[in-house]
């Protein structure tokens, strides 16, 4: 079992960013992922921080696929997020600075139109809280043989990527990743007791090359397998390195 690929999504329902290596710390979630978020205008949020809260208080692939058309990146060091759209950037701001935040706001506002419910709001995550579905701090793990496996139900090629998982997983038999719930695992330097199997909602059925609506991901899911998952979550027990195309071991 390997790790293949590792992604972040720094600001959520935007597109994924692929790392070489990070450093997973006990109790926590990937850094910077889930840590900023667009929340509708319709949703009630006060200064620049939110606590947890249901997806569908945000701009989320679920309702909107217009943002699978979108591409991001974050800088770690400036705090800044890049917003390009065919290649061509149209935004850019300092996600911990107001003006920067303003700036992105301006754009979701003009870009989701009616579907910002309003004028729509950068939100950090508050100390203590996450911003990802799951209101704990866990990492989201996907095999890459179940989504394969997967295909054989949807007669179609399946991009990973639909699945917003921050640790790609390669190595073992489809499904296999279930029976892992309960177990501890090591990557790298971290170690991680894997939780709950993931139930997959709307958001998957977006391409996130095309950003068209084209698969039915739980439906099939359903008709294939009588369930509704695919990943696994983890949290992580130990903290460490973790790097791509590094073994992993059962515990």
């Amino acid at each position: 079992m390997k790790l293949q690929k590792i992604y972040r999504h720094t600001v959520k329902g935007l597109t994924p960013e692929e790392l070489d290596s990070v450093t997973l710390s006990e109790g926590l979630v990937m850094p910077n992922d889930r840590r900023f978020a667009v929340a509708l205008g319709s949703t009630p949020v006060s200064g620049a921080s939110a606590e947890w809260m249901p997806k569908t208080s945000f701009l989320m692939l679920m309702k909107n696929e217009k943002l699978a058309q979108l591409e991001t990146s974050f800088d770690d060091a400036t705090d800044a997020l890049t917003i390009k759209r065919g290649g061509n950037q149209v935004a850019r701001g300092v996600l911990t600075q107001k003006i920067g935040r303003t700036m992105i706001e301006d754009f979701f506002a003009a870009f989701m139109k009616d579907e910002a419910r309003g004028r729509p709001k950068l939100v950090e995550v508050a100390e203590g809280h996450v911003l990802s579905d799951h209101n704990n701090p866990v990492v989201s793990i996907i095999n890459k043989a179940s989504v394969k496996d997967l295909e054989r139900i949807v007669g179609k090629e399946i991009d990973p990527r639909r699945f917003r998982g921050n640790l790609l997983i390669d190595g073992i038999k489809a499904w296999a990743e279930i029976d892992l719930c309960g177990k501890h695992i090591k990557i790298g330097d971290a170690v991680l007791e894997v939780t709950v199997p993931i139930d997959r909602c709307g958001a998957t059925n977006i391409n996130p090359v095309t950003a068209e609506r084209d698969l039915n991901i739980p439906k099939d899911l359903q008709r294939g397998y009588g369930h509704i998952d695919c990943g696994v979550y983890a949290r992580v027990i130990k903290s460490g390195h973790v790097t791509s195309g590094t073994d992993i071991h059962i515990l």
